[in-house]
């Protein structure tokens, strides 16, 4: 197969022929249609995951495909099917997994960290039963990629950790593949929506995914008290969808009175023991709430926002490239240079 592959992090990332995988015993693998170049891909290729262990690797893992073999355990799956691959899969038997929260299950399983990803023509994907999710065939293979990472991890983070209400503010800061997802979201849930990024170009495309207000914060000297002054009070709910110790302190400055903190974005590479306004959080009894990703079972209410029209992650997809161009795409993640959700969708 053909697939982008790097020898040593930060080194170049090279289209290559590479092996084809084989389906583990309770897993498929994927004819890969769509993947998305996220950050998390960046932090991967950067060393900051200690997840891989070993090199080449393989990045990518906010995919969907068809699948094209299957191991001997699966018994909902077989060739042809169209799948999503949850960007966390767990393994499906421990008492996380029982209780339905795969997304933090001890022996989970992350394509692009774990294992191979998706910067490639096929994916190996373990604990297929437990996890895919299939692709109705209203939906395009982009928007399926799209779904597996950024869209649900954004429904996990304002849904079933922030708990956005009608009415309420949220102040979304880092308008990237996870914050525009969230503006949508949670505009189409009824919030009023503060976006926040430092690039006039993101903030354009939040306020069309559903955002009412909107600050630069290159362009703003004090971002929390601007959150703060815009929503009368502070915002309800606010996330830190790109991870970093700014954006988090901004974030937990932003919210009013037991307002709810809801981090997302990754602090990694040496910026994760971020120093927090914990005299704020006691004063004013806030909270604090991670958010990782979504487990695959609970995919049904967004699905439904989906099919429906109510929300329509395309409109966050600004651009289809092939293998080579989304390997460059990738490396130049942390210049911030990215409008949109950039998806390959052409794997020779």
């Amino acid at each position: 197969m053909r697939a982008a592959l790097f020898h040593e992090f930060m080194g170049p990332i090279g289209v290559e022929n590479a092996p084809d995988p084989a389906p583990p015993g309770d897993g498929v693998v994927l004819r890969v249609m769509a993947n998305g170049v996220c950050r998390s891909d960046w932090h991967a290729w950067m060393g900051h995951d200690a997840d891989i262990k070993s090199l080449p690797h393989v990045p990518g893992h906010e995919c969907s495909g068809i699948v094209m073999d299957v191991g001997p355990e699966v018994r909902n799956w077989r060739p042809g099917m169209r799948a999503i691959v949850p960007v966390v899969s767990g393994c499906g038997k421990c008492g996380y997994c029982h209780s339905g929260q795969h997304q933090v299950c001890p022996d989970q399983y992350q394509p692009g960290f774990t294992g191979w990803g998706a910067f490639a023509e096929y994916v190996a994907v373990p604990y297929a039963d437990a996890n895919l999710v299939e692709l109705p065939e209203s939906l395009s293979f982009e928007v399926g990629g799209s779904i597996g990472c950024r869209f649900t991890t954004a429904f996990r983070v304002v849904v079933q950790q922030g708990k956005v209400e009608p009415g309420q503010w949220v102040a979304i800061h880092g308008c990237g593949g996870v914050g525009l997802s969230a503006v949508m979201i949670a505009a189409a849930m009824g919030a009023n929506v503060v976006a926040v990024d430092i690039d006039d170009g993101q903030l354009a495309l939040a306020r069309a995914a559903g955002a009412v207000q909107s600050i630069n914060a290159r362009q703003t000297n004090e971002v929390a008290e601007a959150v703060r002054d815009l929503t009368a009070g502070g915002a309800h709910v606010s996330v830190d969808a790109l991870g970093n110790p700014e954006t988090c302190k901004n974030s937990i400055l932003s919210l009013r009175r037991q307002g709810r903190h809801v981090q997302v974005g990754l602090l990694l590479g040496g910026e994760n023991n971020p120093p927090l306004p914990m005299d704020r959080v006691i004063a004013h009894e806030l909270e604090i709430v991670g958010s990782h990703a979504m487990a695959g079972h609970t995919f049904d209410n967004m699905m439904a926002m989906v099919t429906s029209g109510r929300v329509d992650p395309s409109k966050l997809i600004t651009r289809s490239v092939d293998l080579a161009e989304g390997a460059k795409v990738l490396e130049k993640m942390g210049d911030f240079t990215e409008t949109g959700v950039t998806m390959i969708t052409n794997f020779s």
